[in-house]
């Protein structure tokens, strides 16, 4: 966590330097609201991640101390055959979590997103941290030490964050082994034949060896069959659990009211087939391009949200940073305060009647917190 906290600074950077070299090329990949929806995303999850990071890592300490191997940490080999296992074992979660309705719920918040930029690969839900655990822990059962796949596992994810933008093109032979921007575009995108393909964290070898691989052909078109049409956090992380109970509900027998929860997400009671592709023909496609969720902001209110973002942003990395060090009700008050103000920006560009009072109240609050701490 803290590797991932102490890239914070680069994410943003990127992210700007993205944003000016597209604006130079004459194209417009970000949208204010929708990349700061994206940001709450990230921001919450980690946030998130604070609070639940130590259970997560004493799971896999647990079951390594049931470890079948020893396993030196300072060797180059462990080293290795640890990056290889968890990119391995991250293809057969990330397929899980687009292939298992449940999964899928706790996964989607990734997808939601109708742009493409680095600010997307922020964009990360709360539980999969939790349905994530347990593929992984084979390799505690291996041997691998918890710091050693800790690490391997940040790095992992590290790697994912350049392969989200529309900037960099085709790269050659590079393409037949690792994952690229072109391959993770497909990823994200509803066109039809590129559904549920591409999985791979860092080498694109897994998609090829297990039949999920698809070039990039057509131009992409991103989010998911059903948009979420929101920049809510709290929403995009917990709407699709709503889906599978509202289909539990409507399944006619018990045996569907239990399958719904590990089906295909396109599964439905009594339906010919698991598609999602319906009604994305290229007309359907067309729209979906030209009519993206938005809530443009007037130039106040867009200058007043980044200004609570650039502050958000770096609150969030000392929290995950010096989080440890704090007692548990300041952990708390600022895990609270800054996912508020996430969830808080949405409200306030989406133009809800609560979100105004919430931030006044959110403000107030924010200045107690600092006064505690520096008293």
């Amino acid at each position: 966590m803290q590797l991932i906290a102490w890239s914070i600074p680069a994410f943003i950077a990127f992210m700007l330097l993205e944003a000016w070299l597209a604006r130079r090329r004459g194209l417009r990949l970000y949208r204010l609201p929708v990349a700061i929806s994206d940001l709450s995303c990230g921001i919450t999850s980690q946030l998130f991640n604070l609070a639940t990071f130590g259970a997560t890592l004493a799971i896999y300490v647990w079951v390594y101390q049931a470890r079948l191997f020893e396993m030196d940490a300072r060797s180059a080999w462990v080293w290795l055959f640890a990056m290889l296992g968890v990119d391995l074992l991250y293809y057969f979660w990330h397929r899980a979590s687009h292939e298992v309705n449940v999964l899928w719920a706790a996964h989607i918040v990734h997808h939601h997103s109708e742009d493409y930029n680095l600010a997307v690969a922020l964009r990360q839900a709360f539980l999969t941290g939790f349905t994530s655990l347990p593929f992984f822990l084979p390799l505690a059962l291996l041997g691998v030490p918890p710091l050693v796949y800790a690490a391997a596992k940040a790095l992992n994810t590290l790697y994912q964050f350049w392969i989200h933008t529309e900037l960099v093109g085709h790269l050659g032979p590079v393409e037949r082994v690792l994952n690229t921007p072109s391959h993770h575009r497909v990823h994200h995108a509803i066109n039809p034949h590129y559904l549920d393909r591409n999985y791979a964290g860092i080498l694109i070898t897994w998609d090829r060896i297990f039949g999920t691989f698809e070039p990039e052909r057509e131009r992409p078109v991103y989010g998911t069959t059903k948009p979420l049409r929101s920049l809510n956090p709290l929403w995009a992380n917990f709407h699709y659990f709503g889906e599978i109970a509202g289909l539990v509900a409507a399944a006619p027998r018990w045996r569907d009211r239990l399958y719904a929860l590990f089906a295909h997400p396109g599964w439905r009671p009594g339906a010919a087939s698991t598609s999602l592709d319906h009604d994305l023909g290229p007309d359907a496609l067309r729209l979906r391009a030209s009519q993206r969720y938005d809530a443009p902001a007037r130039r106040g209110l867009g200058l007043y949200i980044t200004a609570q973002t650039i502050l958000a942003v770096p609150a969030t990395m000392l929290l995950l940073i010096y989080g440890p060090s704090l007692s548990a009700p300041q952990v708390l008050a600022g895990v609270g305060l800054v996912s508020a103000s996430a969830v808080v920006w949405a409200g306030l560009f989406e133009r809800r009647r609560w979100a105004w009072p919430v931030e006044l109240l959110r403000v107030a609050a924010s200045v107690l917190l600092l006064w505690s701490i520096a008293g």
